[in-house]
């Protein structure tokens, strides 16, 4: 990487040296409780300037919940920065197939997760609209935006590389 994670992450406002490695971030994580996510190291690596840091798959494990930046007892603002380290991941190129599906659906749907027959169905049984009001009930919507996705270029983000 070009760039060191540190100056890239400060320039956030995203200041993880004065982290204690106290491990509250990493003991109090949800997904960490039921995956791989081990948040303080993550963290440590982006400290140490690790590249290994943006293609290391437990990056993509946590859930933004930021139980682990509301404990903090340094007020570091951790799952900011894990954020900021996907940014940066998916900018070099990492990033999950899981990710890269859901956001193959964003570009073509406007959605992750579009609407299905038999969940308009549902909809339809609860006396809802079988079409929310979203980009998926007003194409013109969708257009624009995947004009504005095209523009961002996240096109070429989750485009393989």
């Amino acid at each position: 990487m070009s760039e060191e994670l540190l100056k890239v992450l400060k320039s956030a406002g995203l200041d993880i040296l004065s982290c204690m490695h106290c491990g509250t971030c990493t003991g109090s994580c949800p997904s960490g409780r039921h995956t791989g996510l081990n948040t303080r190291r993550v963290i440590r690596d982006a400290r140490k300037n690790r590249a290994t840091v943006l293609s290391d798959d437990a990056l993509w494990l946590c859930t933004t919940c930021y139980t682990c930046q509301e404990r903090c007892p340094r007020g570091i603002p951790i799952t900011d920065a894990l954020l900021e380290l996907r940014r940066l991941a998916v900018r070099e190129g990492f990033m999950r197939p899981e990710h890269r599906r859901v956001s193959e659906m964003v570009l073509e749907c406007g959605h992750a997760v579009p609407l299905d027959e038999e969940t308009k169905k549902k909809r339809e049984e609860l006396g809802l609209d079988p079409v929310p009001d979203t980009v998926q009930k007003y194409p013109e919507a969708l257009e624009e935006l995947k004009t504005l996705l095209k523009t961002c270029k996240f096109n070429e983000l989750a485009a393989e590389k």
